[in-house]
């Protein structure tokens, strides 16, 4: 290696009333919500349109967004920050693998359903635990 490889970044502002450290963190959640942007376009394919009929893209773009939303929902249901804030940082496709496409029995009978998985992994101990809680805050 002949030379370090140094990076420098810029933060311009314009608001004279912000300070340096004010700017970088604005900065900083811009990012985020451009990553965000970046999630819906791409991990969920909210922007694709399937087909050239505008009230079908709007559904498909509806359909999308609220499995977005679902991911928001299951991390308002899980009891430890830890796993909130790991389930929050998570791609949306990697959140589809983990927690959705849990491999799993369905069994009916008896007046009631159950769900028999064939593998334990962390994922679906979060599910369990956010199934937990919310039966815990409904028998209250």
């Amino acid at each position: 290696m002949l030379f370090d490889d140094v990076r420098y970044f810029f933060y311009i502002a314009n608001d004279p009333r912000m300070s340096a450290t004010e700017v970088v963190y604005q900065a900083n959640e811009r990012c985020n919500q451009e990553s965000l942007i970046e999630q819906l376009k791409n991990g969920v394919n909210s922007m694709r349109v399937p087909v050239y009929d505008l009230v079908s893209n709007w559904a498909y773009m509806v359909i999308a967004s609220l499995a977005w939303t679902l991911k928001a929902w299951f991390v308002l249901t899980l009891p430890r920050k830890a796993d909130r804030e790991d389930i929050l940082r998570m791609e949306f496709k990697r959140f589809l693998h983990a927690v959705i496409r849990i491999p799993c029995q369905v069994i009916k009978g008896g007046h009631r359903i159950l769900l028999r998985t064939f593998g334990y992994t962390q994922h679906v101990r979060l599910l369990l635990a956010s199934l937990s809680a919310r039966a815990i805050a409904n028998s209250g």
